[in-house]
């Protein structure tokens, strides 16, 4: 295929069905429990249960944090990383104003050479499938390494509680989950004008092929549950049969969507041909433009309280 590796690393995190490969949702799933205590007086460690089982003593106060793909929660708890998650041409750029800014890559596979150089005192692994085949051995023989979620798609509530544990910041965690309720609630009731909220829709173009997000997943979650938007009947019918997070709509069956707003995120940018065509035109809220498109930069192709809270700016400002 010819769309670029950073695309296809976002595909592959989230379990995305593009053509003939297998698409999953991002946004629900199980994270690990991350238990432990708080070191007793001056305890230099703490011992954690991580979501396969492993028993990780972890400093009690870790400086030198690897994380890849963490990146939201690890910002979002005031957390710099030694290195950052990234493929050949990208990193999560929506990040790069915060804590982020300037901060070494790694490669997002984190190749054993690559980690070591960064003498880490602290791995987190995003899903247990990431330490499959020995790997989890030769993690560990660098620093404490802790798995976060046993599934690759876990619930980012839960995700960031346990980064939260794991890194002493339990109390950081719930105040920024709490925020985040809070910011969520109050546009939801700026929204729902006169008792009745408006319909949207996000939709994802990569290489002039649409897909539409499950209304339980990844933006979905915060346009339907986190706001309260009305989920169009297309999105409830696809939902009702979707296995995966983000599923392929022809062109022919978006001209049926009935959402007041489209979400629309552009992979594609001016190689958006399928946009000059005159079904797109004829899409009820792109006749009255009510689009709002986004490139693939922004927050809208990942989920944490930082990418939600500026999903949810952006549905406030298209929404008046």
């Amino acid at each position: 295929m010819s769309y670029n590796l950073k695309l296809k690393k976002i595909f592959q995190i989230c379990g995305i069905v593009f053509l003939s490969v297998a698409l999953a949702a991002c946004g629900n799933g199980q994270a690990g429990n991350g238990n432990g205590n708080k070191p007793a007086g001056g305890a230099k460690t703490r011992t954690v249960t991580d979501a396969v089982g492993h028993q990780v003593k972890v400093p009690a106060h870790p400086k030198r944090v690897i994380a890849t793909y963490l990146e939201d929660h690890l910002v979002a708890l005031g957390v710099k990383p030694v290195a950052q998650w990234s493929v050949s041409n990208g990193i999560q750029e929506y990040l790069q104003d915060d804590l982020l800014k300037g901060v070494p890559t790694i490669s997002y596979d984190l190749p054993y050479e690559q980690v070591q150089k960064f003498k880490p005192d602290l791995i987190l692994i995003n899903d247990a499938g990431m330490v499959e085949g020995g790997k989890y051995e030769q993690y560990s023989k660098i620093a404490p390494t802790f798995v976060v979620s046993k599934k690759q798609n876990s619930d980012w509530r839960k995700e960031l509680l346990t980064v939260g544990k794991v890194l002493n910041k339990e109390a950081k965690a719930k105040q920024v989950l709490a925020d985040y309720e809070k910011t969520a609630k109050k546009a939801k009731e700026q929204l729902a004008k006169n008792g009745k909220s408006p319909s949207a829709a996000a939709i994802w173009l990569v290489n002039n092929k649409f897909f539409i997000v499950s209304k339980n997943v990844s933006s979905g979650d915060v346009l339907y549950n986190d706001l309260g938007l009305k989920v169009p009947a297309v999105v409830n019918e696809i939902s009702a049969k979707a296995t995966s997070n983000w599923n392929a709509i022809s062109l022919e069956k978006l001209t049926e969507l009935d959402a007041d707003y489209i979400f629309l995120i552009n992979s594609d940018k001016t190689r958006a041909t399928e946009l000059d065509n005159a079904l797109w035109k004829s899409i009820p809220a792109v006749k009255k433009h009510h689009v709002a498109e986004f490139s693939a930069n922004t927050g809208w192709l990942y989920s944490g309280a930082i990418a939600n809270k500026e999903m949810i700016r952006d549905v406030l400002k298209t929404i008046k």
